[in-house]
């Protein structure tokens, strides 16, 4: 490692659905973390790190910036504020075709005191370059300390100018993690996550937002890996949804689910899910502590 060797934390904030697992996939390289159209897809801070000869990039996604309604909410802001406190530099994700004065809200309550990067996202979205440039001035009025970039994460423009303008401000620093990890979650955290992300996909309306998902076991054979998952939802009648008529929804969804895991884990996979009801599951302290909102 050499002696002036980079390393720090890059932490990703932003309203919900402003595109930030997406970001931070692209950035990777890696279909790291589970992405939706929906709002409050990601309800966990996952660390993804991007190892080169000279530097670490420690990214961390985080929940998007929300007015808690829920404990399960308030669990989500709180790892918002635990990557504020260690961020080196903040990425603040921002989708172009939105108010600016949604991320005037977002910004008061961050508070940022880092270096900032303001990634103008989804700018596949504006056809017209005239346009373009007059939302990227408006914002640089708004925002004259941060560093703009325009980007579409979607589509790879400009991302590839993320690292490095985060490289101008990381610390000289051995790395944190040794350079072979792209996370620090476990393969049993990431098989939730994708079973979550297939509920998204299947399901409408309240379901996704209503689920949580639990590996109970995860056990690797020779030529397989045996999952048991357990999906909670807070009604009987989202239960009966998440079942479909004769099963066939949650059939399709082992389906989805497996498919996506064996991407995922380069291996052949045996995955059964069950469906259990927990009332009120998001509010309740103990709940939120069993399925790994701490």
């Amino acid at each position: 490692m050499s002696s002036n060797y980079q390393s720090g934390f890059a932490n990703i904030f932003g309203a919900p659905n402003a595109g930030k697992s997406t970001l931070l996939n692209a950035l990777l390289g890696e279909h790291l973390v589970i992405t939706s159209h929906k709002v409050q897809t990601t309800r966990h801070r996952i660390l993804g790190i991007h190892t080169q000869p000279d530097a670490q990039i420690v990214f961390s996604d985080t929940p998007g910036v929300i007015d808690p309604k829920y404990k399960l909410h308030e669990r989500m802001l709180a790892q918002v504020k635990s990557a504020l406190e260690d961020a080196d530099v903040a990425l603040v994700v921002h989708d172009i075709t939105r108010p600016s004065e949604e991320l005037v809200g977002v910004a008061s309550l961050l508070k940022l005191k880092v270096p900032t990067i303001l990634i103008l996202n989804k700018i596949d979205r504006i056809a017209d370059p005239a346009a373009l440039s007059a939302i990227e001035e408006e914002f640089r009025t708004l925002f004259p300390d941060w560093v703009l970039l325009a980007v579409s994460s979607k589509k790879l423009i400009n991302t590839d100018k993320i690292i490095p303008l985060i490289l101008q401000y990381l610390p000289e620093s051995p790395a944190y993690f040794p350079e072979d990890d792209i996370s620090d979650r476990s393969q049993r955290f990431f098989v939730s996550e994708l079973v979550r992300e297939q509920i998204y996909v299947l399901f409408d309306e309240e379901i996704p937002y209503h689920s949580a998902v639990i590996v109970q076991s995860y056990e690797e054979l020779p030529h397989i890996t045996v999952i048991k998952a357990e999906i909670v939802v807070s009604r009987e009648t989202q239960k009966v949804i998440l079942l479909g008529r004769g099963g066939s929804m949650i059939k399709q969804l082992g389906i989805n689910s497996r498919l996506s895991i064996e991407k995922f884990l380069q291996q052949k996979v045996h995955l059964e899910l069950f469906v259990k009801v927990r009332p009120k599951w998001r509010d309740n302290d103990a709940y939120l502590r069993e399925y790994g909102y701490n």
